[in-house]
């Protein structure tokens, strides 16, 4: 894959990042998953334990953990015939930086147009920063 730099990381970095996030939050939209996740936040489970605790049959439990790993949330260990499911920390942990370099982004905007609108406020008033009106 060919990439083009710029002032930064390369558009094929970007690309892996965003891959990799469009397969987490794609995983995260279906209630289940979102359900197993958070029961696995407790501690690691069976799929036996998980399909006991939820509404939908132990096939469809498997299904869900697969697609909840391809996406990096989950991680799974073999213990002689059971298959142990944890949360993947690390794949939590880009995706909260992820979200927080966005939360961050999104802040540093407001707080630009939101001085803008103050200085566009001041400036129609007639008054200085301090309070005080502008001499004519």
């Amino acid at each position: 894959m060919e990439s083009f730099t710029c002032a930064g990381p390369s558009v094929s970095l970007y690309y892996r990042l965003v891959e990799t996030y469009q397969s987490a939050f794609a995983a995260l939209a279906d209630p289940t998953r979102r359900s197993i996740l958070e029961l696995l936040r407790d501690g690691p489970l069976t799929v036996a334990d998980l399909a006991s605790r939820m509404p939908v049959s132990r096939p469809a439990v498997s299904q869900h953990l697969a697609v909840l790993s391809e996406a990096r949330l989950v991680t799974h260990e073999r213990a002689g015939t059971r298959h142990i499911y944890r949360a993947d920390g690390e794949g939590l942990e880009a995706l909260r930086q992820y979200l927080e370099g966005m939360w961050g982004d999104m802040l540093s905007q407001f707080a630009a147009a939101a001085g803008e609108e103050e200085r566009k406020t001041k400036s129609k008033s007639g008054r200085r920063r301090d309070g005080r009106r502008k001499k004519r």
